[in-house]
């Protein structure tokens, strides 16, 4: 079975899932997920893992996402994006610019955001966006998001371009909406594409056309390389047993870890595993079909 993360750039006028389906369906329908869902009117990096690669989707979803995006000034929608109708009209300031320079400086570091209704969280198992539709709005709770960096790139008549860097959860169209706000005006997206998810800066990405196109030679990293924050340990060959009998092992002096990347002697990525003070490795989730052969 194919395994490994597949850096996809999804093409604007998909959901995440919709690309992801037709992705599984050209690869032999696999199981497969994605990691952080990309609005359909937004492009760019989208990491789907697939068959064991599956088990460090979790890693991905805690990492840290780039977006390039271009914010509107003047017309705020209900969506928050283009898809929306226009529900209010501002006039801009003649010095936004330098207005919005300050206003970016001012939302680094660590703060609170409140989800947009069209979004894909759960009220009572229905998603917000359904709600939305019906022209319904629930009262949501404030999320803690974090802004690494927020660079103004410059101006288009009303359209402002910007990079930022944040943390997961961060909604980049009512960022968008905040920094219009701050300068006494509104705003809705016109363009949202997602440069990277940490750790795959600069990463080369796949397009779904050459994904469909020759399914056999597209290029997937191994599940590995969404763990790069993790300790790493290699094994001896007579402990590849226990361990994939879920039996604990002494590894000896070695520093105390919740999540270890654990390898063969033949550099074969075997799982995830804690070390234990004491020294004692615990299988915590391990690859299956490896083709490890025990004597």
């Amino acid at each position: 079975m194919t395994s490994g993360i597949l850096l996809l750039d999804k093409p604007r006028g998909l959901s995440s899932n919709g690309a992801l389906q037709r992705v599984r369906h050209a690869l032999g329908r696999i199981k497969a997920g994605h990691t952080g869902s990309l609005d359909p009117l937004a492009t760019g990096m989208l990491p789907l893992c697939l068959g064991e690669a599956t088990k460090v989707a979790g890693d991905l979803l805690e990492g840290r996402k780039a977006y390039l995006f271009t914010a509107r000034l003047g017309a705020r929608t209900s969506t928050g994006d283009l898809e929306g109708e226009v529900v209010e009209t501002l006039p801009v300031p003649p010095d936004a610019e330098v207005l919005l320079r300050a206003a970016a400086a001012s939302l680094l570091g660590p703060s609170q955001q409140i989800p947009p209704m069209y979004s894909a969280l759960k009220r009572d198992g229905q998603p917000l966006y359904k709600l939305a539709r019906q022209g319904l709005e629930v009262e949501r709770s404030a999320r803690d998001i974090e802004l690494a960096s927020l660079e103004l790139l410059g101006m288009d008549g009303v359209d402002s371009h910007w990079r930022v860097l944040c943390s997961k959860g961060t909604y980049v169209r009512v960022l968008g909406e905040d920094l219009a706000r701050l300068i006494g005006t509104c705003a809705h997206l016109s363009a949202l594409r997602r440069e990277y998810v940490e750790p795959f800066e600069g990463q080369p990405m796949v397009t779904l056309e050459q994904v469909l196109a020759d399914p056999g030679a597209v290029t997937l990293l191994p599940a590995d390389a969404a763990l790069p924050q993790l300790p790493a340990l290699t094994l001896e060959n007579d402990a590849l047993r226990h361990l994939f009998q879920g039996r604990q092992i002494a590894v000896g002096d070695v520093a105390p870890s919740d999540r270890t990347r654990l390898y063969a002697r033949d550099g074969l990525f075997l799982g995830i595993g804690e070390i234990q003070t004491g020294g004692v490795l615990q299988p915590r989730r391990l690859f299956n079909d490896l083709g490890l052969q025990f004597t």
